[in-house]
């Protein structure tokens, strides 16, 4: 009987998967960053995410690259490209940033993260807000034009 039940456990053992992780280098749609890095809030989600530049404006010293025509639409992952980085994007790019990444596809790694946004009233916060979810870029490295 023990024989039995060894080789029955040793068959069950033979048959067990081993989970396997997945592909880093896999590129993420935004409708899954989004959803990836409210889950994660508010540590964030590392990837590599992938999508065409719908719109990009500066606020402030700061360009941002959208993937949707809507920068408020919770569906939309924004590219934050750091102040300090600017120059360097435009050494590589040239002068009007917003004309080289506009209906560009593009990936970006980084950390996907939930972005508070709060509505103000004569410069004030109003008490309202929404989330914006951002991968904030500090080097020209980690944004590829892929088309």
């Amino acid at each position: 009987m023990r024989i039995l039940f060894c080789a029955g456990l040793f068959t069950l053992a033979a048959c067990q998967t081993v989970a396997v992780p997945p592909d880093t280098r896999q590129v993420i749609a935004p409708a899954l960053a989004v959803m990836a890095a409210a889950d994660a809030a508010p540590a964030g989600f590392p990837g590599t995410f992938g999508f065409e530049v719908m719109r990009a404006d500066f606020a402030g010293p700061r360009l941002f690259l959208s993937s949707y025509p809507d920068y408020r639409d919770q569906r939309n992952l924004s590219v934050a490209i750091d102040a300090r980085a600017v120059p360097k994007f435009r050494s590589i790019y040239g002068e009007d940033l917003k004309a080289a990444f506009i209906g560009r596809k593009i990936e970006v790694t980084g950390l996907a993260r939930r972005q508070r946004i709060d509505f103000t009233v004569n410069g004030r916060p109003s008490g309202k807000y929404y989330f914006q979810t951002h991968v904030r870029v500090s080097d020209p490295a980690q944004i590829r034009i892929v088309d």
